[in-house]
């Protein structure tokens, strides 16, 4: 019997691209070494991409070259963050020619590759064979997982086979094609009907949405039309499957009713599969559609035909046993229980893929390793902004301490009030001026009164009130006049007056009206006593915004009186004491503001040492935190060395509840820690990343160093890069 034929998604092309110069001038400029010790390192990166894109085709050995290019752009970027080369790429359905400067473009285009390559193969494959079978489902769901990773990591596609839109449908319709596959090997391995069903079911569904969301391409030119036809007769035909699979499973378990009815449906869901497949195969076109096999469209004819012919038959026959032994009533479509949809095959993300020994095998050592250890820069190379944190953390709290220490002072009036207690001790004239407490009153009300003077907010107050009581006035005397016109009109034509009377209707707003009424009252009541405390304090306000403040004070002063602010000096002999008490609290507050201004001096240079002496940017790392609720929440820490010098006096002291205690330990006993389980998981990963970096863990003495790395630094679904 034919093969079920499936869709492949095109390749992008792509021009020559010079990675030399940009590479040799890097290498000159950041480096500090001679370009020409790695011109072979150049030219077999330049060869690297010329395999990958222009020389591989569409099977394993194109497969191969691709992972090892893209292998080796993780690692170019991690080396060359800085790296821009002119990439040109053509978009795999418009042909559209896009060139970006940025090595992610390169890479989703790279991805976007390697995902058309694993459809191709994926399509090509024998189904007839298990082992075919098995590597079509495979490479359905790697294809799937490899767009999945465009659409998370990729973000402001430039061109359209990179767009979300296109990237979600492609996805979709591989996972369709996965559980096509995966419904052919369950039909060879008999698996149960019941579970067969679902299968279908899920399929069905899924060709079913795809030809809803095609509906917002059409008109663009992207998706070739064959695609949709097919996807169209595939909806039908795994429906008709999967209700001819379920009738299986109800005439097992007696319930030849259903049975009956589920074969009905599914005879007629095979012929209209079969006549979209009979309007499909005449004009199918093999070199028009290069993405479908050659025989897509009799292939279609001939599955359709075959099961169209197996549902009339059931049908018949499932009929006449019911006609002649089993009587069961037969319900309609609409009553029948919805058939369950078993979604089993699910992307397989890429770092799945990349995993693998073989892959690693593959892509093989780093081009540029003799340049300079990778492990030295790969974590220097991501989010070199954040190389400060630690000190800016430092930064902040000391200027917290600095805002909290001088706002103290200026609530308690320290530094403005000292030299006026300190003139007080040695009798000379700081009395002479007003005191501070009133001239914060006079500026709060001067504020206040420059903003909005208050006489004026009164009389619009007063405007307010007699327009509000004018309209409540108006209100009533409409009703009134409305009450009077209506009994007139009452009076006058008698029993043909049919109107009701107008009180009872507008005796809810004579209610309204009347609380409107209360409180206006109740409002010019409370604003009677605002008043009333305006016009007692108003001469008071008017002096102390007036020139004349300060001469009454001094006159005040000379004429020997009590202070305006009632402040008792006493007697002589108690005045010369509390002068003495006062000089020594002044003499104190002075000591201890010196101490206090010689302590954020000292902070200063603490941290300004600290900042260029001893801390050191070294990166970050990237981890998964799983919360008390079972989620995931992705992680940043950036990564900061601390060197202390030999024979220095510093203990570090933990300062938050992150970290319980620092001990001084060898590289030795800080492996056996974290084998013993002795650190947090996320404090395991910065000594993991430190041991990389200062070469305890290197490629030699660790097999899976590659994929240390690359989890180490893994990327989340936000703006990590642009394309």
């Amino acid at each position: 019997m034919a093969q079920s034929p499936t869709i492949s998604i095109p390749r992008k092309t792509t021009e020559e691209v010079d990675w030399t110069g940009p590479i040799r001038n890097l290498i000159a400029q950041s480096y500090g070494e001679s370009p020409d010790n790695y011109a072979a390192e150049c030219a077999a990166l330049q060869r690297c991409r010329q395999d990958a894109v222009r020389g591989a085709g569409s099977d394993t050995t194109g497969r191969d070259l691709l992972y090892k290019y893209f292998g080796q752009l993780e690692l170019l970027e991690l080396r060359f963050a800085e790296l821009r080369v002119a990439f040109p790429w053509r978009d795999a359905f418009t042909n559209k020619l896009t060139t970006q400067n940025s090595i992610a473009f390169e890479k989703a285009s790279i991805i976007f590759q390697i995902a058309a390559t694993h459809s191709s193969i994926a399509s090509s494959q024998n189904r007839s064979d298990p082992e075919g079978l098995k590597r079509a489902y495979y490479y359905f769901r790697t294809t799937a997982g490899m767009l999945t990773y465009i659409n998370d990591n990729f973000l402001h596609a430039p061109s359209t086979d990179l767009s979300r839109e296109v990237v979600k449908f492609l996805v979709t319709i591989m996972l369709a094609q996965a559980h096509e596959v995966l419904f052919e090997k369950s039909v060879d391995e008999k698996k149960g009907n019941a579970l067969i069903s679902k299968i279908a079911a899920q399929t069905a569904f899924l060709c079913t949405t795809l030809t809803e969301d095609v509906k917002e391409f059409m008109g663009k030119g992207i998706f070739d039309r064959n695609w949709i036809t097919l996807i169209q007769i595939k909806a039908k035909y795994f429906g008709s499957l999967s209700q001819y699979y379920r009738s299986l499973a109800d005439t097992a378990a007696g319930k030849h009713g259903d049975s009956l009815a589920r074969l009905g449906v599914a005879e007629n869901l095979a012929k209209e599969a079969n006549r979209a497949a009979s309007s499909f195969s005449p004009y199918f076109v093999t070199t028009l559609s290069p993405t479908l096999p050659a025989d897509a469209g009799s292939s279609i004819l001939q599955i359709t035909k075959a099961h169209l012919a197996l549902c009339t038959e059931k049908k018949a026959e499932a009929q006449r046993d019911n006609d002649l032994i089993y009587n069961a009533l037969v319900p309609t479509e609409a009553v029948l229980p919805v058939i369950e949809k078993l979604a089993v095959a699910t992307p397989i993300a890429i770092q799945e893929v990349y995993g693998t020994p073989e892959v690693q095998k593959t892509i093989g050592p780093d081009l540029f390793i003799k340049l300079v250890p990778l492990s030295v820069h790969e974590s220097a190379s991501v989010y070199s902004e954040e190389k400060a944190k630690v000190v800016r953390t430092e930064v902040e709290k000391a200027d917290i301490a600095d805002s909290e220490l001088k706002a103290a002072l200026e609530s308690l009036g320290v530094k403005s009030s000292l030299g006026r207690y300190r003139d007080m001790v040695e009798g000379s004239g700081s009395q002479d001026s007003i005191p501070s407490e009133v001239r914060g009153w006079r500026d709060e009300i001067a504020r206040t009164e420059e903003k909005e003077p208050i006489q004026g907010a009164l009389a619009e107050l007063d405007r307010l009130k007699a327009h509000a009581k004018n309209e409540l006035e108006a209100a009533g005397r409409d009703l009134d006049n409305d009450n009077r016109e209506c009994e007139a009109m009452r009076v006058k034509y008698d029993h043909l007056w049919t109107q009701e009377p107008s009180g009872a209707l507008a005796k809810s707003f004579r209610q309204d009206l009347k609380a409107h009424r209360g409180a206006l009252e109740a409002a010019a009541s409370s604003d009677g006593q605002v008043i009333t405390l305006w016009e007692s304090v108003k001469g008071e306000i008017a002096l102390l915004l007036s020139p004349q403040l300060e001469e009454v004070f001094k006159s005040q002063l000379a004429a020997g009186g009590p202070s305006l602010l009632d402040v008792d000096t006493g007697v002589e002999e108690q005045d010369r004491e509390d002068r003495v008490k006062i000089g020594n609290l002044v003499n104190e507050i002075e000591e201890r503001l010196g101490k206090l201004n010689k302590i954020s001096r000292e902070r200063k240079e603490v941290l300004k040492d600290l900042k260029e002496k001893h801390i050191k940017a070294v990166g970050s790392v990237t981890y998964f935190f799983q919360t008390p609720k079972s989620h995931l929440q992705p992680e940043v820490q950036y990564v900061y060395d601390l060197c202390i010098p030999d024979g220095a006096d510093i203990v570090p002291k933990p300062h938050d509840d992150e970290v319980e205690s620092f001990e001084l330990c060898t590289v030795d006993e800080v492996k056996r820690g974290m084998l013993a389980g002795h650190f947090k998981p996320n404090c395991a990963l910065v000594l993991v990343d430190f041991l990389i970096r200062h070469g305890f863990i290197t490629a030699e003495n660790e097999p899976n160093y590659l994929e240390i790395i690359t989890r180490l630094h893994g990327r989340f679904d936000w703006d990590h890069m642009h394309l």
